[in-house]
């Protein structure tokens, strides 16, 4: 049965757990669900396991035990009808390929139509108007980080993983950034799951926050996001926006309780 590439899938993860060699473990079974067109944000501690979950669920790292659905299929279909789209922290973007020659690529991989005013827009949207045809080399990291997004969001994806995807710009960009990208993938109905380490982003962005323990990953926090959207910059000072915020950081100190607690008492 050929995938519906016309609705936003819903994620399922069933006992997904992951294991290094030598018996590290980075993700222990995790149950999650997130709903069509939902976006999720995903917090914790640095080196946590959240960038390993959200492989998993592209399909790029092979699980230990569990499994991933997305739309009721496993992930690599999804990834062989251009389903889905991931940008990560590192851009890998072809170096040999302008910031247009690298989305061009990845509409025509995805056998999607070049569009170039389309191409055009999306470029002047993440902030690199004037940058098309140069290449990453001649760009900053932060340059290079938006046009992985503007790679990842061309194919109009139904499912969109980002791992720290404003990590490497400036703050005002990032403000920015995270005021009109969700506009875009909002309008579509893209099902979102947003990596991030900024607590303050991941309720911005977000209709649900996933909290997260230190390695190994486990779910400490399922917290609901219910704010008006459009969200501004401004609504970080509202005190509903306050309140979700200390929430979530409540939720990673008890994480890292749980963590720290003698080996006996888990």
């Amino acid at each position: 049965m050929a995938a519906d590439t016309n609705q936003p899938p819903g994620v399922t993860c069933t006992g997904l757990a992951k294991s290094w060699p030598g018996g590290v473990e980075a993700v222990r079974p995790v149950d999650i669900r997130f709903a069509p067109g939902q976006t999720t944000a995903m917090v914790g501690a640095s080196g946590c396991g959240k960038s390993t979950l959200l492989r998993m669920i592209a399909g790029l790292e092979a699980p230990s035990a569990g499994r991933v659905e997305i739309g009721g299929r496993p992930p690599a279909e999804t990834l062989r009808h251009a389903g889905l789209s991931v940008a990560f922290q590192d851009p890998s973007l072809l170096p040999w390929r302008s910031v247009r020659g690298n989305i061009e690529l990845a509409l025509s991989l995805a056998r999607r139509p070049v569009d170039q005013a389309a191409i055009d827009q999306l470029i002047a949207l993440v902030g690199l108007d004037g940058f098309a045809d140069t290449r990453p080399a001649e760009l900053s990291g932060g340059m290079r980080q938006r046009a992985a997004i503007a790679r990842a969001l061309a194919t109009e994806p139904r499912l969109l993983l980002l791992d720290e995807p404003f990590g490497a710009v400036d703050e005002l960009t990032r403000k920015q950034l995270a005021q009109d990208l969700p506009r875009l993938w909002e309008a579509r109905g893209t099902t979102t799951i947003l990596v991030t380490h900024s607590v303050t982003e991941a309720v911005m962005l977000s209709d649900r926050v996933v909290v997260l323990s230190p390695r190994p990953a486990e779910i400490v926090a399922d917290i609901a996001v219910d704010l008006a959207r459009p969200r501004a910059p401004e609504d970080a000072r509202h005190p509903a926006f306050v309140a979700l915020v200390d929430e979530v950081f409540a939720a990673l100190s008890q994480g890292a309780a749980l963590r720290d607690r003698p080996l006996a008492a888990q």
